[in-house]
């Protein structure tokens, strides 16, 4: 590995909870840094984060209630109907006929819904953060952020 990707900006730490301490304020570091990189390129898609982040979790081949979203954004049915409102403006979903349930809507991805969800999918997947990284360097990072990533984050925290 590279020495200057090792050599700390702070003092040398060697007892474990600084250590650990130290690990997570760069591990916070780092993400503040990538949310702040995606932001921005997803404002250049004309979207909010929060619009994209819907737009993400819908699935273009399997239509879905609005409900079932709100559970998977782990938020108020309310705030669904606002992303959805502005999501169905900007002409990337349509509300359609539920054909399993008559009584309610499904949200449909449309052509255009599906190619913004692929940019968004890109922004949200940019690795220019780990430019400096060789081959090497990037097994180890993922290895050690998959490490620590399966002790206990729920299976869909990550999305």
């Amino acid at each position: 590995m590279s020495r200057s990707l090792l050599t700390p900006v702070v003092p040398v730490r060697t007892d474990r909870p600084g250590l650990a301490g130290d690990a997570v304020r760069r591990i916070m570091h780092v993400a503040a840094a990538l949310r702040h990189h995606q932001d921005l390129d997803i404002a250049a898609l004309g979207l909010t984060p929060a619009v994209a982040r819907a737009l993400y979790q819908l699935d273009p081949d399997h239509p879905l209630p609005a409900r079932d979203l709100a559970e998977q954004l782990r938020c108020d049915r309310s705030n669904v109907t606002a992303l959805v409102d502005k999501l169905e403006q900007a002409g990337l979903v349509e509300r359609r006929v539920d054909l399993a349930d008559r009584r309610q809507k499904a949200l449909v991805v449309t052509v255009a819904g599906r190619l913004i969800r692929e940019r968004v999918h890109r922004v949200l997947s940019d690795s220019r953060l780990l430019a400096g990284l060789d081959t090497e360097e990037l097994a180890v990072l993922r290895d050690l952020v998959w490490k620590v990533s399966d002790g206990g984050c729920p299976q869909d925290c990550g999305r």
